[in-house]
């Protein structure tokens, strides 16, 4: 895995992801992940559904992996905050 064959999720419109995946898979790779963190995980999910149903029916949802990252705040305390990475190939 690659920085380029990963798309992190975050606060942009969904079809903004959806646009990025697209032109990963039809550019020549064969497998992208999805990754997000906190309050982006369901636009994670939806990221993957809209290309499954929508634009290329013939992909697969590899794998998906869940997690929990403790990540430290300006004021120095300690967090968890749940992650995912969604495995998606040709």
């Amino acid at each position: 895995m690659s920085q380029t064959d990963s798309i992190l999720i975050g606060r942009r419109p969904t079809m903004d992801y959806v646009l990025a995946a697209l032109t990963l898979l039809q550019g020549g790779e064969n497998e992208i992940f999805l990754k997000a963190r906190g309050r982006t995980i369901p636009q994670a999910v939806d990221v993957a559904e809209i290309i499954r149903q929508r634009y290329m029916q013939n992909l697969k949802i590899k794998d998906v992996k869940i997690g929990t990252q403790q990540l430290t705040s300006e004021g120095g305390t300690l967090s968890n905050v749940s992650s995912i990475e969604i495995s998606v190939i040709k």
